[in-house]
């Protein structure tokens, strides 16, 4: 069956709003926590950590019980719609923390959080699982994946572009109070998107669902060494872009705003918009045109390169006092932006490669085992960051502001030179040890890649004979 406009206009949807559900969580929680509550950012790391790793049994448990689900609306949409208004709710809780202090205060967080990402899984894992029961055409497969992935970005530019002018805007002089009614307008979108999802896109037929256990997860990502690398490089890349989206606000705050003397806010939403659309420029258009002229492997370098490049150009500017300059600091993230967008498409062109190497090395298909790693290792990058930045914004006694905008607190000559180092120092290293992995480790060149197609186009068609 034929998908309509209307039912692949719901499924984008549907994207852009859990992604800005995921992107208010993901971006915003450390500032909420450590710099408007007070929580000591090492513990907010540890929190987000200790529920990445609740996520890698959580994820395949999650796609075991929607396998087995019998309903009259089918497998996916009775998880999805639930999975949404609960976790609606809870990421209002999330951004509506009670005024208490001390012991109390850590463990709300600390249930929250986890509950908030026990939810989220519950709508995430049947959204993505259900498009192959919706239409049996290949290519309305790929076509709703390609709509759910684009729209995704746009659900996540839409809060990396508005939250800040919004919780300036609704707070009344109170960034606590912004962040609740932020968190309200983003469950009410996203309970709406789903809604209109749910009921626009059906199932049309019954498909087996894979649903690899933890123990097969790993069990195949170990056997598959190619894999191993390409995850190993997306932990590492993601890592040093979440350190900075992460960092990247409170060194607009309490940085470049006071040295600029201009309004932070509005300097951090034209950084983020700016840097928000290089990074789809460079995945939809300086991709393919450095496609053209160069491998996938010498893009990947060029990109790994340049993003280094990027953040020391943006250190250099913080040391040498011109840090005020919005332009000037603007230039560099461009860099950045654009080379993470370019190695977000690079990661999943050579982890989708390494499927067809780990068929020929272990003699089966394990596409499902690989991805769902990758879902894993996603999550996992974002709390390995949270936890570094939190550590780090720890030792160098970053002091928070309250939940006041009022006057910003001033920081100490020493922890505005941290926050620096920090943001910049942290990515670089990442990134050049990704750079020598991929250039030691990873053998899944354009040529091998294509040699390894034609040969499993071969056996397929002996097969068929």
């Amino acid at each position: 069956m034929k998908l309509s406009l209307k039912q692949k206009i719901a499924f984008g949807l549907g994207a852009v709003g859990k992604d800005m559900v995921y992107a208010l969580s993901a971006g915003y929680v450390l500032y909420y926590y450590q710099d408007l509550l007070g929580i000591k950012a090492s513990f907010v790391g540890l929190i987000l950590m200790v529920a990445r790793v609740f996520d890698a049994v959580n994820d395949p448990f999650m796609g075991i019980v929607v396998a087995k689900t019998k309903s009259k609306w089918g497998r996916f949409r009775p998880w999805l719609f639930t999975g949404t208004i609960l976790n609606a709710f809870v990421l209002y809780a999330l951004f509506a923390a009670p005024k208490t202090q001390g012991t109390g205060l850590l463990v709300y967080f600390a249930v929250i959080y986890i509950l908030w990402g026990m939810t989220y899984t519950v709508m995430d894992i049947p959204y993505w699982s259900m498009i192959p029961a919706v239409t049996d055409t290949p290519k309305d497969r790929e076509n709703l994946s390609v709509i759910g992935r684009t729209c995704a970005g746009v659900g996540s530019a839409i809060i990396q572009v508005g939250t800040m002018l919004s919780v300036s805007a609704f707070g009344g002089g109170s960034e606590r109070a912004g962040f609740k009614i932020v968190a309200l307008i983003v469950g009410i979108v996203f309970i709406v998107t789903e809604v209109i999802c749910c009921l626009a896109v059906k199932e049309t037929h019954r498909t087996k669902m894979e649903t690899p256990t933890v123990k097969e997860m790993f069990k195949g990502l170990f056997a598959n060494d190619q894999a191993l690398v390409v995850v190993i490089g997306i932990v590492l890349i993601n890592s040093a872009l979440y350190i900075t989206s992460n960092l990247i606000i409170l060194f607009f705050k309490y940085d470049l705003g006071p040295a600029s003397g201009s309004d932070w806010v509005g300097s951090y939403t034209l950084f983020s918009t700016v840097g928000g659309a290089f990074q789809i420029i460079g995945m939809m258009v300086i991709y393919p045109l450095l496609r053209k002229k160069l491998s996938n492997t010498q893009v990947l370098r060029v990109s790994l390169l340049g993003a280094m490049i990027g953040y020391l150009i943006i250190m250099a500017l913080c040391f040498t006092g011109l840090s005020g300059n919005l332009i000037l600091i603007c230039i560099p993230g461009i860099i950045v932006f654009a080379c993470n967008g370019m190695l977000s498409v690079l990661t999943t062109v050579f982890l989708s490669n390494s499927v067809d190497y780990g068929e020929l090395k272990i003699g089966h298909r394990e596409e499902s085992v690989i991805f769902s790693m990758q879902t894993f290792v996603v999550k996992l990058a974002s709390g390995i960051s949270v936890a570094i930045a939190g550590v780090g914004l720890d030792i160098i006694k970053f002091q928070g502001n309250s939940d006041q905008t009022g006057e910003i607190v001033q920081q100490t000559a020493s922890a505005i030179t941290g926050l620096r180092l920090l943001m910049t120092i942290i990515p670089i290293v990442l990134l050049f040890v990704a750079f020598f992995f991929f250039k030691k480790r990873f053998k899944l060149t354009d040529e091998v890649a294509e040699e390894n197609s034609r040969i499993l186009r071969e056996k397929k068609e002996e097969a068929e004979k």
